[in-house]
C-alpha cells in the first residue's frame, strides 16, 4: 500500500535521472513528428484551397453566363420599347418641324400682309392729310367769301 506509490513511482522513469542523449532523442523524434504532420496539414490545406478555387471559378463562370442570358432576355424588351419610343420621338420631330415650317411661311404671310397693311395707312394718313388742308384752304375761301358779302 505504502509501498505502491514509491514502486510505481520507480518504474516511470523520472526525466532528471535520465541521461542528455535519451532525452535529446525523444525530443528529436516529437519534432520530427510534429513537422511531418505539419507538412501533411499543408499539403491538405493547399488541396482545400485549390477545390475552393476551382469551384468559385466554376461559379463565377456559371453566374456570368446567367447574368449574361439574363441581360439579354431583360435588354430585348428595353430595346424594342427604346425603338418603338424614339420611332415615336422621330416622328414627333417630324411634326414639330412641319408645324415650324407652316408657322414661318404664316409669319412670312403675317409680315407681307403687315408692311400692306402699314402701307395702306401710310396712304391713308397722307390723303387725309391733304383733305384736311384743303377743306382748311376751302373753310378760309369760304368764310372770306362771307366777308365779302354784303350784311
Amino acid at each position: 500500500s505504502p509501498r505502491q506509490g514509491p514502486a510505481a513511482a520507480e518504474e516511470r522513469p523520472d526525466p532528471s535521472r535520465l541521461r542528455p542523449h535519451v532525452l535529446l532523442a525523444q525530443e528529436n523524434t516529437q519534432i520530427r513528428d510534429l513537422q511531418q504532420e505539419n507538412r501533411e496539414l499543408w499539403v491538405s490545406l493547399e488541396e482545400h484551397q485549390d477545390a475552393l478555387e476551382l469551384i468559385m471559378s466554376k461559379y463565377r463562370k456559371q453566374m456570368l453566363q446567367l447574368l449574361e442570358g439574363r441581360r439579354r432576355e431583360d435588354a430585348e424588351p428595353v430595346l424594342k420599347v427604346h425603338q418603338a419610343n424614339s420611332g415615336e420621338i422621330e416622328s414627333q420631330i417630324d411634326r414639330i418641324c412641319e408645324m415650324g415650317e407652316v408657322m414661318r411661311k404664316a409669319v412670312q404671310v403675317d409680315d407681307e400682309q403687315f408692311f400692306k397693311v402699314q402701307e395702306k395707312l401710310a396712304q391713308l394718313e397722307l390723303e387725309n392729310k391733304e383733305l384736311r388742308e384743303l377743306l382748311s384752304i376751302s373753310k378760309e375761301s369760304f368764310e372770306v367769301g362771307r366777308e365779302d358779302l354784303p350784311d
